[in-house]
């Protein structure tokens, strides 16, 4: 008596296991998920800044002092109405980065060891940031790439959420002080 498969049973086995790999590269869809996750990141990203951006206001002892705008990479309306913003890739919390506030003033010192940035850090995915020095306020811009979260997009209550599609100039997630996310 033999003992061993038949090329047909091994055939058989193989044609089964690729059916269900192709089925869980489909129903998991990897792009969707490193989408996700670079989304992630971004929302984390613009919620630290507007944390350590609000602690500053609260417990800086000098005089504040908001810079205007700033870009995280090479664009043209950095995510703002009629903007231009000036590229500003540097991550510093000393006021020379791209937030152009000196988070080192904060009672304690900065929250931040450095800015970030955006995940793909493209012409398309970037974050900006723009300040009211006389209001002292900021909204903080950056555009989001997933099926999950680009809603967010259209209900974050600021004034970039005009979608027709997810890249539009008028489609970004915005946080910040400024109230209804204007500036």
């Amino acid at each position: 008596m033999r003992k061993g498969f038949t090329l047909i049973e091994l055939l058989i086995v193989i044609g089964i296991i690729s059916i269900l790999a192709v089925a869980v590269v489909l129903v998991l869809n990897p792009a969707q998920l490193l989408a996700q996750a670079r989304d992630s990141t971004r929302i984390s990203d613009l919620g630290s800044i507007k944390s350590a951006v609000g602690l500053w206001l609260a417990t800086a002892t000098s005089s504040l002092t908001f810079g205007t705008t700033g870009l995280s990479t090479v664009g043209t309306t950095c995510g703002f109405v009629v903007t231009t913003c000036t590229l500003n890739a540097t991550t510093t919390v000393t006021g020379g980065g791209w937030v152009a506030v000196d988070l080192s003033q904060t009672s304690g010192g900065s929250p931040l060891s450095s800015l970030p940035l955006d995940p793909s850090q493209t012409t398309t995915y970037y974050y900006a940031y723009k300040g009211n020095d006389t209001a002292k306020t900021f909204e903080l811009n950056g555009r989001l790439e997933s099926e999950k979260y680009r809603d967010l997009m259209k209900t974050d209550g600021g004034d970039r959420s005009l979608c027709t599609s997810w890249t539009d100039a008028n489609c970004f997630y915005e946080v910040g002080s400024d109230p209804g996310l204007d500036l």
